[in-house]
């Protein structure tokens, strides 16, 4: 009953954590990371369509974003920096690219942009590298 009803242990909010930042890193990393790299001309047309200068250095930023941060948000190494610049991204998709879409296209970019920007402000957790390398400090 405590574990439907009652607090949780810390344990546990430990783990539903290191679950939620594994799958939702891994997830962005190579579900839609992993495509965008090498940034294609393509890719760069869309970013610009977005009205954003530079669109090649912002094309190239959010694609190491998804890979790069997806990676180090599962890890728990430079988690909030890295679920920072995710959110952002995420945001920039779901505002920027999908804004005259219906919602369901742009619910992905939103679900992922509220679990990294839960991550950040959570940050990695007690079971992250982040956790590890600040103890032995």
């Amino acid at each position: 009953m405590k574990l439907l009803f009652g607090s949780h242990s810390t344990h546990l909010n430990s783990f539903g954590l290191l679950l939620l930042r594994v799958f939702a890193g891994l997830s962005m990393a190579f579900a839609h990371g992993l495509g965008k790299v090498p940034v294609s001309d393509k890719f760069i047309a869309g970013v610009e369509n977005l009205g954003l200068p530079a669109a090649a250095f912002f094309a190239w930023a959010a694609a190491l974003s998804e890979l790069i941060g997806g990676m180090l948000v599962a890890l728990g190494l430079i988690t909030k920096p890295s679920a920072f610049f995710l959110t952002i991204t995420m945001l920039v998709a779901a505002f920027g690219r999908h804004w005259a879409d219906p919602y369901g296209s742009k619910e992905k970019a939103l679900l992922f942009g509220v679990i990294f920007l839960y991550i950040f402000i959570q940050g990695g957790g007690k079971w992250s590298l982040d956790t590890l390398f600040t103890k032995k400090k």
